[in-house]
């Protein structure tokens, strides 16, 4: 899952990006609503964390803007505010929930994983393709064969594969969902993870094979017999 996280506070922000990075989000982090709305829409994210009392643009004003481009993007939003009215103003303007700080982690981890979470899988939480399954909750990729439990890239990875069977997703969709849209990493990453990806598939004995389509990008595809 990538998360934008636009909070102007330094430490806070920096608290935030390493309990999710730690929960295996992907985060992009900026410090102001202009570039709030820069990310929001130049990329593809799954959730947006966002402060209201932000430098350049406050957080109800960028997030009208994001609206106001057709972005549906879930988004949450923080605030040390309590009054109802600037609750109401937030939901308002197009927010789908509400934090008010100080806040526990764990409320937040709960809050995105029910926004984020796809009606298909809501029940259980899990991802199945083929005998292959994706335990979002415990990050256990499995088959009846054996298990691993998976960190940081490798489970965003094959969480992306799950969530589209069949799907063909280029190497640039690939950086620009998990390592983000300012990362210095070479594409190269994606060929070792999906390196790492495969010879788990293999040791698990699953029915599901990561296929390459030259030029164009890569999918789970059902075994053929």
């Amino acid at each position: 899952m990538k998360v934008l996280l636009a909070e102007d506070e330094h430490s806070m922000s920096n608290a935030l990006k390493a309990i999710l990075s730690k929960n295996n989000y992907s985060v992009d982090a900026v410090y102001d609503g202009e570039e709030a709305v820069s990310y929001a829409l130049a990329s593809d994210y799954d959730v947006i964390i966002m402060d209201i009392m932000m430098p350049k643009k406050d957080g109800i004003e960028a997030l009208k803007e994001i609206r106001a481009k057709g972005r549906t993007v879930p988004v949450i939003m923080l605030t040390a505010k309590s009054e109802i009215d600037d609750k109401v103003l937030g939901l308002d303007s197009g927010a789908n929930d509400y934090l008010t700080k100080p806040f526990s982690s764990r409320e937040l981890l709960a809050r995105l994983r029910a926004l984020t979470r796809q009606p298909a899988v809501a029940a259980d939480n899990m991802l199945r393709c083929g005998n292959l399954t994706l335990d979002r909750n415990s990050f256990e990729l499995y088959t009846p064969s054996g298990r691993y439990r998976l960190a940081g890239k490798e489970f965003q990875m094959i969480e992306l594969l799950m969530s589209n069977p069949g799907v063909l997703i280029s190497t640039e969709r690939f950086m620009d969902k998990i390592w983000g849209i300012d990362s210095e990493a070479d594409i190269s990453v994606v060929w070792t993870y999906l390196s790492y990806l495969r010879k788990k598939l293999t040791a698990l004995e699953a029915d599901v094979q990561i296929k390459a389509t030259r030029n164009a990008g890569y999918s789970l595809e059902e075994v053929k017999p």
